[in-house]
């Protein structure tokens, strides 16, 4: 049988091609090469991923590391008092507020609900959660009615009942309507900061006003427990104020009491108040009005403008 030379020759040398391409495939003889790289370049290589992942591995554990050393509990500020921004010493704060932020006016027509509105609506919508407590985490599960004669455990914070305010209340229209505004006042707060008081009242200072002085001595006659308070005292920034404010009532006390101190970030914790019930001011002039805070871990100074809040009514 006569076979074809070519058709010989041309599947021989296919098969030869096709197990040679195999071969350089894995490994080259002549090389030595594996995978088309020699038993040195593997080294180099494996080296250099060694190398390069375990900086990467030391960096992660440093970031790792620096990120657990400064961890934000979200109850618990790194920088506190005399570390942080705010400082030792707490500012006052005043509601309602103006709708512009940069005033401090509170103006409004006597009698004319359409003029009063925004004010009253202010101030329900900021007691709101103190009329409410479900809209406040965690209040109701860890309330305590706290007085000067029974201070909260560990744990509970305690209750601010605004129930009691009248006629600074809702169903008033917190006296608005009789030109004899209520104005709240709260302390800010600060984590961990405790009020130094003036537990004697041989103590008091000597520009402290003489009402207050004489309202202090009264109350720890009657309970010397009450003399755990940071003191309020509101008047009027110069003698033509001081006559057109008119007498002044202090609901439910002339301070903040000392047992919801210290503040410590607790589910329910609500900030005191204090309502000042103008009880008569002259209408058709702006009154000037400062209000002060008197313990002796707060700093008052007119020209830092600490410890005291200003503000301004007007009723027409």
């Amino acid at each position: 049988m006569i076979r074809n030379p070519r058709l010989q020759e041309f599947q021989m040398d296919t098969k030869s091609s096709h197990r040679s391409a195999r071969q350089n495939l894995f490994h080259d003889q002549d090389t030595g090469a594996i995978l088309g790289r020699t038993p040195e370049r593997w080294c180099k290589l494996l080296i250099f991923y060694a190398i390069f992942y375990t900086c990467l591995l030391v960096l992660f554990g440093t970031c790792l590391l620096t990120f657990l050393q400064h961890f934000i509990n979200p109850r618990v500020p790194r920088l506190q008092q005399e570390y942080s921004v705010i400082g030792t010493s707490p500012g006052l704060a005043f509601r309602p507020l103006p709708p512009d932020v940069r005033s401090t006016l509170i103006w409004y027509k006597g009698t004319g609900y359409d003029s009063y509105r925004y004010w009253e609506d202010q101030l329900i919508d900021f007691l709101s959660v103190y009329k409410m407590k479900g809209q406040t985490a965690g209040t109701g599960q860890n309330i305590f009615n706290c007085n000067f004669n029974n201070y909260p455990p560990p744990g509970k914070v305690c209750d601010v009942d605004i129930r009691g305010l009248d006629p600074c209340t809702e169903e008033n229209h917190f006296s608005f309507h009789k030109s004899s505004p209520c104005i709240f006042i709260k302390l800010n707060k600060i984590y961990g900061w405790y009020p130094d008081v003036y537990d004697n009242v041989q103590d008091l200072p000597y520009d402290m006003p003489d009402d207050l002085q004489y309202y202090i001595k009264n109350l720890t006659a009657f309970n010397s427990n009450f003399a755990n308070m940071v003191w309020l005292s509101c008047y009027g920034e110069t003698p033509a104020d001081q006559e057109n404010i008119g007498p002044i009532r202090y609901l439910p006390f002339q301070g903040f009491p000392g047992y919801f101190y210290p503040y410590e970030n607790a589910e329910g914790y609500l900030s005191p108040l204090v309502a000042i019930h103008l009880q008569k001011p002259k209408t058709g002039i702006v009154i000037n009005i400062e209000c002060r805070v008197w313990a002796r871990n707060i700093i008052y100074d007119r020209k830092e403008r600490l410890g005291f809040i200003h503000f301004e009514v007007m009723i027409e």
